[in-house]
């Protein structure tokens, strides 16, 4: 492995998103490689890619293709050869990649949280009724719909900047952000309060970065093992099991989170009409190495509670 590391003649070359949010990631991922291997920064190259999904800004994901718009010319750069790792949140990730390349490595999750961001309001109880709320997310409008049905939902897409100034300019009274992101970006001066999972389940694998490689790629492979943090992945393998079984999507609002108690693994989730009128929740709990057992049992239960009709 030593002879084989990358140099700043021949450097590993790292795909991401061109975002604040995403170029934060994807440098680090590169901070955890140069620690874990003794690399100079000049070792890693650092390639932005456009996607689609922040190409097209005025438009609803479920409208023009879900999560994959965020990833795609990503993975083809990664298939292609022109990256040697992608970095993803993981978040916004399909669950099944595309053959040729592994999702297999992920750093130490960040706080799970969303975070209810207002300019006027200090938490979701304080807002009147009739007031307008801002998100892109299916899941967080089913989930305020459903606890909060006098509200106005709007669209509301783009980066923090973005969003904080559609706030100022009175689009929207409030909007959701994930605390990690705003943890990233020494941002958190404008959350006016965390919402605990107990209020809001969070999206399946939110706060985690993931990164991607190609199945062949034994050298990436070796370097990626040493900065993969395994309780996230045990964690991660349990949500993203439940998620794939409920065939999620962007046209469906699911949220999951999975938590270890010592050698246990606790996983709560939840199934919402798109419109916020019903759910379906439930939990689980059983020994750490089952969690993608326990994903699929779980989503099963909540799918057999739920119906045939329950999205008619």
């Amino acid at each position: 492995m030593r002879d084989d590391l990358p140099t700043p003649p021949r450097p590993l070359k790292i795909g991401t998103r061109g975002s604040v949010l995403a170029l934060w990631q994807a440098h680090e991922v590169r901070r955890c490689l140069m620690a874990a291997f003794d690399l100079p920064e000049a070792a890693f190259e650092t390639v932005v890619i456009k996607v689609t999904g922040d190409q097209i800004q005025d438009k609803a994901l479920r409208e023009i293709g879900g999560k994959g718009l965020f990833t795609r010319e990503i993975e083809e750069a990664l298939l292609d050869g022109g990256v040697d790792i992608a970095v993803h949140s993981m978040k916004d990730m399909p669950t099944l990649q595309p053959e040729g390349l592994v999702l297999d490595c992920y750093l130490k999750r960040a706080d799970v949280r969303d975070s209810f961001v207002s300019l006027r309001h200090g938490s979701i109880a304080e807002l009147p009724a009739g007031a307008v709320v801002g998100s892109s997310s299916l899941r967080r409008r089913a989930q305020l719909a459903l606890r909060r049905p006098d509200l106005k939902l709007v669209e509301f897409r783009g980066n923090v900047q973005t969003r904080m100034r559609k706030l100022e300019e009175r689009v929207a009274d409030a909007t959701f952000l994930a605390m990690a992101g705003l943890t990233r970006l020494g941002m958190l001066d404008v959350v006016r309060s965390a919402i605990e999972p107990e209020e809001m389940l969070p999206a399946v694998a939110q706060g985690a970065i993931g990164i991607e490689r190609r199945v062949a790629d034994a050298r990436v492979a070796e370097m990626l093992a040493a900065i993969h943090d395994r309780d996230t992945g045990l964690r991660l393998a349990a949500e993203r099991s439940f998620l794939l079984r409920l065939d999620g999507s962007c046209e469906t609002p699911i949220a999951g989170l999975a938590v270890l108690e010592g050698d246990q693994l606790w996983l709560r989730g939840e199934l919402l009409r798109p419109d916020g009128t019903a759910s379906v929740a439930g939990e689980r709990r059983g020994p750490v190495a089952e969690g993608a057992a326990i994903g699929r049992a779980l989503a099963e239960e909540l799918l057999d509670r739920a119906g045939p009709d329950f999205f008619a």
